[in-house]
Formats: structure tokens, C-alpha cells, sequence
């Protein structure tokens, strides 16, 4: 478990990432099962996941704001951020720098998980 300033350096990357998908931090991608929504609720998932503030000790027990879950449409969804080294074939070693990490962003429907 990272101390609390590397914590919270890798929160505010994912809170970075996740409120803008930029494209330096990393990808972000969608299941089958969100890609087959109405594109209404899909933009309005995407919306949903980029201005998630709903983090307690429950869904965030390490502080980094890389989970989330919410109900939207009638369908429960999940957001996931897993942190790769930059040629994207090893997990990262440090997600708290940003020049070896990259982010992946993973939308999906909960019964997907």
C-alpha cells in the first residue's frame, strides 16, 4: 500500500484522467454491454463516470478514486482504472508518475465484472 503522498498523488492522476480523458494519462474503453446502450445513455455514462465524486471508505478503501459504481438508465455500472507501463505489456511499477504509467479506463455494466 503506497504512503498517503504517493496516494495522493495517484487520486489526482485518476481524478485528472478519469474528469478528462486525456489522452497522455491513458485509454479509456468501453465493454460490449455499454457499447450496445442507446448512444443517449452511453453519453450520459460517460458524463456520469468523468464527474463521479461518490468515493467512501467502502468503494475507495485506498484512497485513489480508481473504482466506481452507479446505477443509470435502469442498468449498474462500473468504472475501473488499471495502470500499465508505458508499452502497455507489464502492470506499472509506480502509477503515481505519469511518465511510467498509462491508464486504462474500463466502463463497463456490472454483470460484466
Amino acid at each position: 500500500m503506497p504512503d498517503a503522498a504517493t496516494g495522493a498523488k495517484i487520486r489526482e492522476l485518476n481524478d485528472r484522467f478519469r474528469s478528462s480523458f486525456d489522452e497522455r494519462l491513458g485509454s479509456v474503453v468501453v465493454t460490449a454491454g455499454v457499447d450496445v446502450l442507446p448512444s443517449d445513455v452511453r453519453a450520459m455514462t460517460i458524463r456520469r463516470v468523468a464527474t463521479f465524486s461518490d468515493f467512501t471508505a467502502d468503494n475507495d478503501p485506498h484512497g485513489e478514486h480508481d473504482f466506481g459504481s452507479f446505477t443509470l438508465g435502469g442498468h449498474k455500472l462500473f468504472f475501473k482504472i488499471d495502470y500499465y507501463d508505458p508499452s502497455m505489456a507489464f502492470g506499472s511499477d509506480n502509477p503515481a508518475d505519469p511518465e511510467k504509467t498509462l491508464r486504462v479506463l474500463t466502463i463497463m455494466l456490472a454483470e460484466e465484472y
